[in-house]
């Protein structure tokens, strides 16, 4: 099997909106690690230098390729990504290899094998 990994910048009032629904997608769990920070096109704004942004996670997702589009497209709409700048960003790259992942490819098999009938 080959995989990619979907990786999702959300505020982390989202976190378990997008998790959820890129479970309900296909994705077989998720890494979600909290509060990270990032800056886009507009500056944070700061009072005394304390950033005033609420917090963001990121929530990795080790998906098998054929479900990778439609779980980005999923999150990207369960996060309501192009409602306004700044909610979000999803995207996704190529795994090269992967140990460890045992029971995701007992039940990711199960799964096609069930679609297929």
């Amino acid at each position: 099997m080959k995989f990619k990994l979907i990786i999702s910048l959300v505020q982390d009032a989202y976190t378990d909106v997008i998790v959820d629904a890129a479970r309900s997608a296909g994705a077989t769990g998720a890494t979600v690690i909290t509060s990270v920070r990032g800056e886009g096109l507009e500056k944070k704004k700061t009072f005394l230098g304390l950033t005033v942004a609420g917090q963001r996670d990121m929530a990795l997702f080790l998906v098998e390729e054929h479900l990778a589009a439609n779980i980005l497209e999923t999150i990207c709409k369960a996060g309501e990504f192009l409602k306004e700048p700044g909610r979000g960003v999803v995207f996704q790259i190529d795994i090269e290899d992967a140990i460890g992942l045992e029971s995701q490819v007992k039940a990711l098999k199960a799964s096609l094998e069930k679609d297929e009938l």
